[in-house]
Order: structure tokens, then sequence, then C-alpha cells
């Protein structure tokens, strides 16, 4: 479960930055760049910030839901 929310958030994210960044400001890419390397170094190093927030909202693992 919080896979699939990690990947909703970093994508609603990502199309956030891209719309702001067409009506607002051209700065608002680096939304997008943020998003983009916290997930490339999550694959490194397995720490996700957003995965310990979920923790402590008590959103539970997929393994454990089974």
């Amino acid at each position: 479960m919080k896979e699939r929310i990690v990947r909703a958030v970093a994508g609603t994210f990502v199309l956030a930055s891209i719309a702001l960044s067409y009506y607002v400001s051209t700065n608002w890419l680096w939304l997008g760049v943020f998003v983009g390397v916290n997930l490339l170094q999550s694959s490194f190093t397995k720490f996700c910030p957003l995965e310990l927030i979920l923790t402590k909202a008590g959103v539970k693992d997929k393994a454990a839901c089974q």
C-alpha cells in the first residue's frame, strides 16, 4: 500500500510541477527535479521520507495486509 501511495504522490508532484512551470514560472521545474532525485536516491539507499511519514500515520505495508 505504501509503495502505491509513494508512486501516486511522486507522479502528482511531477505533473503539478509541469503545470505550474507552464502557467506560473519555470522555476517550478525544480520541484520535479527534487522529486526525481529523491526517487533515485531512495532506489540506492532504501530511505524514503514519505514512507516514514506514512508509517507514522499508520499506513500498513502490502505484506502486512496479507
